[in-house]
């Protein structure tokens, strides 16, 4: 009968038959709670016809329980000291490939395309490590990859800000960008006793159930999100300063009319537009831009 990785006694085991020593510029917790374990495998529905992906598996305690549902898991793992530590603790899975790499630099979609099978539904699960949560969030999204899902475990302040609705105070733009591309969800948090080492916060774990087409129609994407962002630029200003801010204030007329157009108060702001207030807004900062 094999162990499961993610129990203390197991964990401790595992790191000091390797001598492994936390890197804190890794941002390395590792979780040792099956039962969470259990919930987050369950969060992303994984079942035998489900190709994973992972994301940092550390010793691969997620890793394992990945495997133990899924058709296949590909898991990238930065850290070159972890690769022979997974070799040895994933060996009774065949269904495991551990890729050396830096996901923010890897070519995600060819590794989809030449691991997983034609058409089979891809979900990303992973524990994310907190200092690069929101790129690796971004990247996944903005690539437009073939993923249905993406349940991760991150920073219960962060899951708080990408799933928040408008007026909250945790509402911004990293909220819009995440909601423009998927529906977010934080499905249940999770205390800090169950990593070793113990972070200073909190964890929660957040779902993205990837959309077909994005919930607003925008004339200009990246135009779309430098708007938001110019917007949120000085929470206290009202959308018309911050806007004029950014744009500079020979278009302060302009911006005016576009807000107006767009049926939007200029005293408002940023944190209490919708995301479809923030596409006729776009839409028409841009035509007036562009007239």
């Amino acid at each position: 009968m094999i162990k499961d990785i993610a129990t203390p006694i197991r964990t401790r085991a595992i790191l000091e038959k390797y001598k492994f020593s936390f890197k804190k510029s890794l941002g390395q917790n590792f979780l040792i709670d099956l039962n969470i374990l259990s919930r987050i495998v369950d969060a992303a529905g994984i079942d035998d016809s489900i190709g994973a992906i992972e994301i940092g598996p550390g010793i691969g305690a997620l890793t394992e329980q990945l495997a133990k549902r899924a058709d296949k898991v590909v898991a990238f793992e930065i850290d070159q000291r972890l690769l022979p530590v997974l070799a040895d603790t994933l060996s009774p899975y065949d269904n495991v490939k551990v890729i050396h790499s830096d996901v923010l630099k890897a070519d995600v979609k060819q590794v989809i395309n030449e691991e997983f099978k034609d058409e089979q539904e891809i979900m990303v699960v992973a524990n994310l490590p907190y200092y690069v949560t929101t790129p690796i969030l971004m990247k996944l999204l903005e690539e437009k990859l073939p993923i249905k899902r993406i349940v991760v475990m991150i920073q219960k302040e962060v899951a708080e800000r990408i799933a928040a609705r408008p007026g909250s105070k945790e509402y911004g733009s990293l909220s819009i960008a995440a909601q423009y591309y998927a529906h977010a969800e934080t499905v249940f948090t999770v205390p800090k006793t169950v990593f070793v080492p113990q972070p200073n916060v909190d964890s929660a774990v957040l779902r993205l159930t990837i959309r077909d087409v994005p919930p607003v129609e925008v004339d200009d994407e990246m135009f779309f999100f430098q708007v938001i962002r110019a917007s949120f630029a000085q929470r206290r200003k009202t959308i018309f300063n911050n806007l004029t801010h950014h744009f500079g204030k020979d278009r302060k007329e302009t911006i005016e009319l576009a807000l107006q157009t767009a049926d939007v108060d200029p005293k408002r702001r940023g944190e209490t537009l919708s995301i479809e207030e923030f596409a006729r807004l776009s839409n028409e900062i841009t035509r007036s831009f562009k007239g």
